[in-house]
């Protein structure tokens, strides 16, 4: 049987690599990093050089061998309505790794590292899925935002016996708060839809959770979402980046148990 050509993605493993702290990424987590003999590095450009930087803090940590390869990651096309916008961003993402499959000189299982958790409001699995002839998957789970920003608050993720809706500041601001929610989490808002909410709205904030720049906001909406806004914007502009979560409750003190 002849070997599969180079630029084929026969094993595909996605390593959870937590929010930015190399201590986040679990035994399996560095263990596949060095049983991996291709990974995929994306640049993002040097606005966002910090994360390749932290990429590769995380792969001289597990010591792997593996050939590293970096790919240009695209941008979005604006002027596309949102969904047609996703999905062609997903189809070229998934050109790329083909692309640059055809620098790989070895063969074996290829892998990509995967902030956060590859389960929760990430697509590199929906990506996967555009690739062919589809590659066997492995998928290695990592600390999610939801759990770095509970634990950087020590905050209860439910209140007792209550039901916890993870959405996104899109859905938050289109629709409002999630009908029968104590508690939401909210992830990927860039506009800050916690602004519409009523002033006794409880927010724990956190950005570049579990890194050196972490920065956390508690507190009613009415008192902390002009700070949370400042404090966002300054940051992005000082990193050239950022990536945060909160999480919002109503009534009583929110702490839950």
């Amino acid at each position: 049987m002849s070997a599969a050509p180079a630029h084929i993605i026969e094993d595909l493993w996605l390593i959870g690599i937590g929010t930015g702290s190399p201590a986040h990424v679990t035994g399996e987590g560095m263990q596949a990093l060095r049983d991996a003999a291709v990974i995929l590095v994306p640049d993002k450009g040097d606005d966002k050089g910090d994360l390749l930087a932290l990429r590769h803090a995380i792969l001289t940590q597990s010591g792997t061998a593996a050939q590293v390869i970096r790919f240009e990651y695209p941008v979005r096309d604006p002027a596309l309505p949102y969904q047609d916008r996703v999905a062609q961003w997903h189809d070229e993402i998934a050109r790329r790794w083909q692309a640059a499959m055809a620098e790989a000189d070895r063969a074996g299982p290829v892998a990509l590292l995967v902030w956060g958790d590859p389960s929760l409001y990430d697509s590199t699995l929906r990506i996967a899925g555009r690739l062919a002839p589809s590659p066997r998957l492995r998928v290695v789970p990592g600390i999610t935002a939801i759990q770095a920003l509970t634990a950087a608050h020590a905050l209860p993720l439910n209140t007792v016996n209550g039901p916890v809706t993870i959405t996104t500041g899109r859905r938050l601001r289109d629709h409002g708060w999630p009908q029968g929610a104590e508690t939401v989490v909210v992830m990927l808002d860039g506009e800050c839809a916690f602004r519409d909410l009523p002033a006794d709205t409880l927010i724990w904030w956190g950005a570049f959770l579990g890194m050196p720049e972490q920065i956390l906001v508690h507190g009613s909406v009415g008192d902390v979402a002009d700070r949370i806004v400042q404090t966002r914007a300054d940051a992005r502009t000082q990193h050239g980046w950022i990536m945060d979560t909160y999480l919002l409750r109503k009534g009583a003190d929110g702490s839950g148990e």
